[in-house]
């Protein structure tokens, strides 16, 4: 990413890491509405009153504990996964240079 990245102009480094904190924001968006909805439907079964009543308040703070430690670990499992990746993409380029050179 870093050997893109010092490939562009300032104005297209700019451009791209604006597009990719875009990116980010409209992730994180689209995480907290999947968890409230998922939640919402997990713990809400009536609509009694205008606000949750003890039972869901507790169940829905469960459920978005729960959401979100599970999206913790899968994108640290992710970042593992593309790190090794990465790794052995590097590796190969290595010994292909290497086998140029030689």
């Amino acid at each position: 990413m870093e050997a893109l990245l010092s490939q562009l102009s300032d104005s297209d480094k700019a451009t791209m890491l604006k597009e990719m904190e875009n990116q980010q924001v409209q992730d994180q968006i689209r995480m907290f509405n999947s968890m409230v909805e998922r939640c919402f439907s997990e713990c809400v079964h009536a609509f009694r009153g205008k606000s949750l009543d003890e039972k869901e308040e507790k169940c829905m703070s469960q459920c978005s504990q729960k959401f979100l430690k599970h999206s913790q670990r899968v994108g640290m499992r992710f970042a593992e996964i593309q790190q090794n990746e990465t790794e052995k993409l590097q590796s190969k380029m290595a010994e292909a240079q290497a086998k140029r050179g030689a």
